[in-house]
């Protein structure tokens, strides 16, 4: 594949998974405690549960990216300096795996809902909603991959096309003649 659309493709993936993750911190799920028809017993309402949506798109995008340059680069021997590319792919990895993380457990966490009541004159009950910043800190995680994936892939593309190649060794065949 061509390294300008590979490029391109990973990064309009990226930027996407970005854009939702930081979409899905936007609409995180908010709830109010309210009472019965009988006021005998409050209960947690929450509101839309689109940041789901939004945090479960992102991660599916960040993993097709992930794919794309793991199967173009097949491996991170190919020429260029072997100890920069093998940081940038262990780098690439990390921050991937971490961004990942973040996102689904912001899907997991915003999509559970608490689903007992509460006594009307007693304690309200809790109603748990998500973290402030859990898909903040995967969005900042994506846009650190997706320049890490950016860099290993332009490192291995510089190292697969230069005309360096190592010699094997072999007998030559010559005539003595």
């Amino acid at each position: 594949m061509d390294s300008k659309v590979v490029i391109a493709l990973v990064l309009v993936f990226d930027v996407v998974a970005f854009a939702l993750a930081i979409a899905a911190e936007q609409r995180r799920n908010t709830a109010q405690v309210v009472p019965d028809s009988e006021k005998e017993y409050t209960y947690c309402v929450y509101d839309s549960d689109i940041a789901t949506g939004f945090g479960v798109g992102s991660l599916l995008l960040l993993l097709l990216s992930q794919l794309i340059i793991t199967a173009v680069t097949r491996c991170y021997c190919c020429g260029g300096s072997r100890i920069c590319v093998f940081f940038l792919l262990l780098s690439c990895w990390l921050t991937f795996l971490v961004a990942e993380a973040c996102l689904l457990a912001g899907s997991v966490q915003n999509a559970r809902h608490t689903r007992y009541r509460g006594i009307y004159f007693m304690n309200d009950p809790s109603c748990e909603v998500l973290r402030k910043g859990v898909f903040a800190a995967g969005a900042a995680f994506v846009l650190l991959t997706a320049i890490l994936s950016v860099f290993y892939y332009l490192l291995y593309a510089k190292g697969r096309d230069s005309s360096y190649r190592v010699a094997e060794p072999a007998i030559r065949m010559n005539s003595f003649g």
